[in-house]
């Protein structure tokens, strides 16, 4: 596994072409690694030439080789590698796309890919940062959107929020809706410091996961990302897809409160999320409004559950909700006698533990952390 390779996340560098050796090292420096560099891997058996480069490198190459938790060979160097130990993730990289040998190449030294620059740029900064950030399974994305308005979406998504990290989940709530109040006065932290969404807008390519994390303000012992007070309630979509891929790249919970409209913007951070739960009243005009609101985030998410919040004098009971609008329920969040006023007084959603919000909250982490699919059934 990359994230327990004995290498610490440096990954290893061969080659004696400065020219691809250059762009090996930039594109180290855009994933945020540091990288060993040497020249060869000299065949078993094979004595090395006198002041050649299997000579220089020896045997300190030979344990990089088996501990780097990834090997970059530049196709000049394939040739000498040939006789090192078979591993996972090595990669032969190189320039020429016309070269009709480098698969055997690749093939001879074990290579998983052949990688052509500058083509593969991209890919290689996210396989290299991958190994920086021990990148395992991602964490479970669950957005939160309104049926209709003054559903209680928001507070849900806080709810959510901080159940999971007082269970010792890894979580970032993302507010994703720039015309809200802010979540992160919801948390009672508006002057807290740490970046927001503005600060993100210029962000291009590749988000580290780590360096996002710890630029969040730290709230009830969850990460937040939340809009400020300025005048900009506009982030380009690539910006959000990468702040949002990065939220998930460590594991753990990300909570994406929604907005009710599907804009480019918000069909990028959908189509990153395991689970949408659509906050419902339980009264027939709350759910023709949900319809609507359904229908735009079906062409995108690829699962949305109901969840009924209070019922009406002589509204509709949870079950005929989710049937009228067609989705699974995911389940029913009763009123909770006090909850505006706690929430007036900066408690925020979800923190009493015997609360009805707090009990629906726990509920549906156990069985969706406890899922094998990562969703609950």
């Amino acid at each position: 596994m990359a994230g327990s390779a004995p290498g610490g996340g440096r990954p290893l560098i061969i080659t004696e072409d400065p020219l691809l050796l250059d762009d090996l090292l930039r594109l180290c420096a855009a994933a945020g690694a540091e990288p060993q560099v040497r020249h060869a891997v000299p065949e078993p058996g094979v004595a090395a030439e006198p002041g050649g480069a299997a000579g220089v490198v020896g045997e300190s190459v030979n344990a990089g080789w088996e501990s780097a938790p990834l090997v970059l060979v530049g196709d000049d160097a394939a040739r000498r590698v040939r006789g090192a130990p078979r591993r996972a993730g090595v990669f032969l990289v190189g320039r020429d796309l016309d070269d009709p040998h480098v698969w055997q190449r690749a093939v001879e030294i074990g290579a998983e890919e052949v990688l052509r620059l500058p083509d593969a740029e991209s890919l290689l900064v996210d396989r290299i940062a991958d190994v920086v950030e021990g990148a395992g399974r991602p964490a479970l994305a669950v957005g939160v959107i309104g049926g209709s308005g003054g559903a209680g979406a928001s507070t849900l998504a806080c709810a959510l929020a901080v159940r999971a990290a007082r269970a010792g989940e890894r979580t970032i709530l993302i507010d994703g809706d720039p015309l809200g109040g802010g979540m992160d006065v919801l948390l009672g932290g508006e002057s807290a410091e740490g970046l927001r969404w503005p600060d993100f807008a210029a962000s291009r390519g590749r988000v580290g996961a780590g360096a996002l994390e710890e630029s969040l303000p730290e709230l009830h012992d969850l990460r937040v990302l939340s809009w400020d007070r300025g005048d900009r309630v506009v982030v380009p979509p690539a910006a959000i897809r990468s702040v949002v891929a990065a939220a998930r790249r460590r594991g753990g919970v990300v909570v994406v409160d929604l907005p009710r409209r599907v804009d480019e913007a918000v069909a990028e951070v959908l189509a990153q999320l395991d689970l949408v739960l659509m906050v419902v009243p339980g009264e027939l005009r709350s759910v023709a409004a949900a319809g609507r609101v359904a229908a735009g985030v079906r062409m995108v998410a690829r699962d949305v559950r109901v969840v009924v919040r209070g019922r009406c004098p002589g509204g509709l009971d949870p079950e005929s909700v989710a049937g009228l609008l067609g989705a699974p329920l995911a389940g029913e969040v009763p009123v909770e006698v006090g909850l505006p006023g706690r929430v007036a007084e900066g408690e925020p959603p979800g923190t009493q533990g015997r609360g009805a919000l707090a009990r629906f909250c726990d509920g549906f982490w156990q069985r969706a952390l406890g899922s094998a699919q990562g969703v609950p059934a």
